[in-house]
């Protein structure tokens, strides 16, 4: 619950109160309101809400429909001209914000938080962080996979990062359950769309950089995407950094100049890996030992060492670590299939040209015969992709490709499939439908040392097609039925 007097002042306290237009016969002066909930969907409103008119597709039509549901206030960037009173406000995203952690009591305060940004690796390290504090204490999880705030059930998020409306909901829900740690996947878009403004992280996770969401809808460059996902290190207590990432002189600048607490690891650094094999590892630094791991993988080692110092300064034991390290598994990464002549598939969620080259390097170490790979790329985001993907696929002479649909979203497959195919230097085979399209790859391989590569949606159980998730059974269960 929140009174308009406590909304008025966190808005006035962060420079966002612009005014409040009546334009009805509405007097919120002798009012005393006090709101019950809070929204920014107008299905979903009554007398008791405030209301959030957030959004470039925003009509007053829903402003309409919201008011003949009882709604009485509602904040705004625009006066939509209605018969209630409206808060204006300079910035929508930053007022949800601030007002959803107040509404729920601050539970960020009742919370060890730790975050994950990099342009890959988040929900993996993510993973590891939650089987290192289950050990012995009690963490929540925001995943792009699966999320969970009691530790017992888990469901899928339809964001990396949720809206701060629901954010602070499920961190309040978080603290009702008796968690003491939230372990979150923090994406560009985060900062980007302010949906974590205000938070501050008692440890923030930087794994690395590259091009990614590059896009009319995404950020316009990559200084854009690097920015925003920099904001991670401004908004946490203490950081820990790869010192072998892209750009790491930058971020150890921005670092040493804020005189924050840090972890470095990586090749150059106290915490390096060393003596790796492909399902262990022995570390150097302040997680001295050695150490098992079910994912093969030197970046997956890197996840495991990032995950490990954070937890470490958030009351993990060694032990801990390496318990939880050995017991970590991802739905949709690495995860391996043997057919009956003894190839391997691997399915995997590289959905970018580093993440692609990645995999594809890693399997090759193991799998020295015929490897195929069956690919696509998603419709209406990420565009930069499809080039990198056939400039990496070119760095592999004897692969054979199966281009095939991924998310296509409001794009016609094939002609996502012929733009990747266009940045090919060799013949590609194309196959729309993607269970034929895995059922095809099955039939290429002929003995243990060859390979299936099925990249790109991981665990994902649907489509996104016309903007709408169409039902699929995920790349794993269609590699099953053709083993």
């Amino acid at each position: 619950m929140i009174s308009i007097e406590q909304t008025l002042h966190i808005l006035k306290q962060d420079n966002n109160f612009r005014e409040i237009i009546d334009n009805g016969q509405y007097h919120f002066h002798q009012s005393g309101v006090t709101f019950e909930n809070l929204s920014y969907d107008s299905r979903h409103v009554d007398g008791k809400t405030l209301f959030f008119a957030k959004g470039a597709a925003f009509k007053r039509d829903y402003l309409l429909s919201a008011i003949d549901k009882g709604l009485l206030f509602y904040v705004s960037e625009v006066d939509y001209d209605v018969a209630i009173p409206v808060i204006m406000v300079s910035d929508i995203k930053k007022a949800m914000s601030l007002i959803a952690m107040a509404f729920h009591g601050n539970p960020q305060e009742k919370l060890k938080l730790l975050a994950f940004t990099g342009t890959k690796g988040k929900t993996t390290a993510a993973y590891f962080a939650y089987n290192i504090l289950r050990q012995s204490h009690k963490p929540a999880m925001l995943s792009t996979m699966n999320t969970t705030l009691d530790g017992k059930t888990f469901f899928k998020s339809q964001l990396t990062t949720p809206e701060s409306l629901d954010l602070f909901q499920m961190m309040a829900e978080a603290v009702d359950n008796g968690m003491s740690h939230l372990i979150m996947e923090v994406s560009s878009q985060a900062y980007l769309t302010k949906r974590v403004y205000g938070l501050t992280f008692d440890i923030g996770v930087f794994l690395n950089i590259s091009p990614d969401h590059i896009g009319p809808i995404e950020h316009p460059t990559f200084e854009d995407y690097f920015y925003h996902k920099r904001l991670l290190i401004d908004n946490s207590k203490v950081v820990v950094i790869n010192s072998d990432m892209d750009h790491f002189d930058l971020l150890k600048e921005q670092v040493l100049d804020r005189q924050q607490e840090h972890d470095f690891y990586g090749s150059t650094s106290l915490n390096a890996i060393s003596n790796s094999k492909a399902f262990a590892f022995d570390l150097s630094g302040k997680l001295a030992g050695h150490y098992d791991i079910q994912l093969i993988g030197s970046f997956n080692q890197e996840n495991a060492v990032a995950a490990g110092l954070a937890c470490l300064r958030l009351g993990a034991s060694l032990t801990d670590i390496q318990t939880g390290i050995s017991e970590t598994s991802v739905p949709g990464r690495m995860e391996v299939l043997t057919q009956k002549n003894g190839a391997k598939i691997f399915v995997d969620y590289a959905h970018n040209g580093d993440s692609l080259e990645k995999l594809i390097s890693v399997v090759e170490e193991h799998q020295k015969g015929k490897l195929v790979l069956v690919l696509g790329a998603p419709g209406n985001k990420g565009e930069s992709r499809r080039a990198d993907f056939g400039n990496v696929i070119n760095n592999y002479p004897n692969l054979d490709i199966i281009l095939t649909a991924d998310d296509p979203n409001f794009e016609e497959p094939a002609d996502i499939c012929q733009e990747i195919a266009s940045h090919i230097t060799r013949p590609v085979t194309i196959v729309i439908d993607r269970e034929e399209a895995i059922k095809s790859a099955s039939q290429l391989t002929q003995t243990e040392t060859d390979a299936i590569i099925i990249a790109g949606k991981g665990a994902d159980a649907f489509q996104i097609v016309k903007g709408k998730r169409e039902t699929y059974i995920g790349d794993l269960e269609v590699a099953k039925r053709y083993l």
